[in-house]
């Protein structure tokens, strides 16, 4: 019973999404860091489309095996489903970059507002198994 509530599903997705959020997080201040960068493509990560994917599929998402000897397996590894690639639109400067400050500081407001009610989230739910245990 105790392991069915540490492993929670709901747990288990919250954590990899913090995990996309932090991914999000890192590639805004990339971009930001390059905004003067000649030749510098603006990237985005996309996460929200899998985690949806194994939210729909009971969370299986099938692992990754980097090398022959891995285990084949399937289960909710966060590290394998981040997508991250260039950004599409935008406007190329004559330096060929199309890094927007003004987009970036938007990105990271709302990376940074998901993250903290995604985390008060997780806050209240261990807060409530702990309760539950101490009775």
């Amino acid at each position: 019973m105790a392991s069915g509530m540490l492993f929670d599903p709901a747990l288990t997705m919250a954590q990899t999404a913090l995990k996309g959020l932090e991914l999000r997080r890192d590639v805004i201040s990339q971009n930001i860091a390059n905004v003067d960068t000649p030749g510098y493509q603006a990237q985005e990560v996309d996460f929200e489309t899998s985690l949806q994917r194994a939210m729909n599929a009971g969370g299986d998402l099938p692992l990754s095996t980097t090398n022959q000897r891995h285990i084949n397996g399937s289960g909710l590894d966060g590290n394998n489903i981040y997508t991250t690639s260039p950004r599409d639109g935008g406007s190329t400067r004559a330096d060929e970059n199309n890094v927007d400050i003004s987009q970036e500081m938007e990105q990271m407001t709302e990376t940074t507002l998901s993250y903290e009610a995604l985390t008060s989230t997780i806050t209240k739910k261990l807060s409530l198994l702990k309760t539950i245990a101490e009775r």
